[in-house]
């Protein structure tokens, strides 16, 4: 089996030159790696990412295409691409816009950034579906709420050993809630899949101003995108966003407790060596997905369906 070449600092920056025109070329430095592509700053005005793999590479076509998509709905910026096409043989790149502003993860979300977010959200509602499958981007069914719960349950368990939960708390989600909180039929919109924190671009004002990482978007379950901003921002905000786009009851407390199982399951498997993201971060992660919202003091679900 062939291995695919690996970029290195002089890969890019010869791309960069090449591409930008610059003799001298710009400074390129490393941002990150993961999920099939290495990232690149590139001076202060452009991020170069490199698929190092087939797979990847199909997918960053298909970013390509979507982003372009869902632009005029989301109302916050999308990286525009300047540049892209092959910097190995089968092995896509594309030069971006750099957005302005600091991650999710370094700057808190102001009131008026849980606007932004909801305006995310209402957007991602209005992507036009058919047009979304043309591009190949795929149509995933709901996870079962219940048989996260039982991971959840067991990760509870572990996490009690070394006194980073207790247990108890997970039992405010019982079978039947479980089975009260699965998705409803034909919910399904356009899911970006990735509102990580270091996917949310935030102003020293606490707005959003910018979303990264649409390479893994699907059509599917909204409250997927609400667990992953309740990881990103908070519990309570990520509800307050999610009601501003008009969502209920069902989908704000699916998508919390989606996020508060994830994150059981993932740090526990941090602590045993399985998932290679730094522990203070699950732990984050998890302490914000278990901030108590008011939601949750309604007993009997309201027989609404999510928009």
């Amino acid at each position: 089996m062939t291995q695919e070449p690996t970029p290195t600092a002089e890969t890019v920056s010869r791309l960069a030159r090449s591409l930008l025109h610059d003799g001298d070329g710009p400074a390129v430095a490393p941002v990150a790696e993961g999920h099939g592509h290495s990232t690149w700053w590139v001076g202060a005005r452009h991020v170069l990412r490199l698929a190092t793999d087939r797979d990847a590479s199909a997918r960053q076509r298909r970013e390509l295409r979507l982003r372009d998509l869902v632009r005029p709905h989301v109302g916050i910026a999308v990286p525009t691409s300047v540049a892209y096409g092959e910097w190995a043989a089968g092995l896509g790149y594309t030069l971006d816009t750099r957005l302005s502003g600091v991650t999710g993860e370094e700057q808190d979300v102001s009131a008026l950034g849980e606007a932004d977010l909801a305006a995310l959200l209402t957007g991602l509602r209005e992507v036009p579906l058919r047009q979304a499958e043309t591009f190949g981007v795929p149509r995933v069914p709901p996870r079962s709420l219940e048989t996260l719960r039982t991971a959840a349950a067991r990760a509870a368990g572990r996490l009690a050993e070394d006194d980073e939960f207790d247990p108890a708390r997970l039992a405010q989600l019982t079978a039947p809630a479980a089975v009260q909180l699965a998705a409803q039929p034909g919910a399904a919109v356009l899911v970006h899949h990735n509102l990580w924190g270091e996917h949310l671009v935030v102003s020293g004002d606490g707005r959003v101003r910018g979303i990264l990482g649409w390479t893994d978007a699907l059509i599917g379950d909204p409250a997927e995108d609400i667990a992953a901003l309740a990881v990103a921002v908070g519990a309570p905000a990520a509800v307050r966003a999610a009601t501003l786009a008009g969502y209920g009851a069902r989908p704000c407390l699916r998508g919390l407790w989606l996020a508060r199982c994830d994150t059981l399951v993932r740090l526990a498997s941090g602590l045993e060596g399985r998932d290679d993201t730094p522990l203070p971060l699950l732990r984050a992660r998890l302490r914000r997905a278990w901030e108590a919202i008011l939601l949750e003091r309604v007993t009997e679900l309201p027989g609404e369906e999510s928009p």
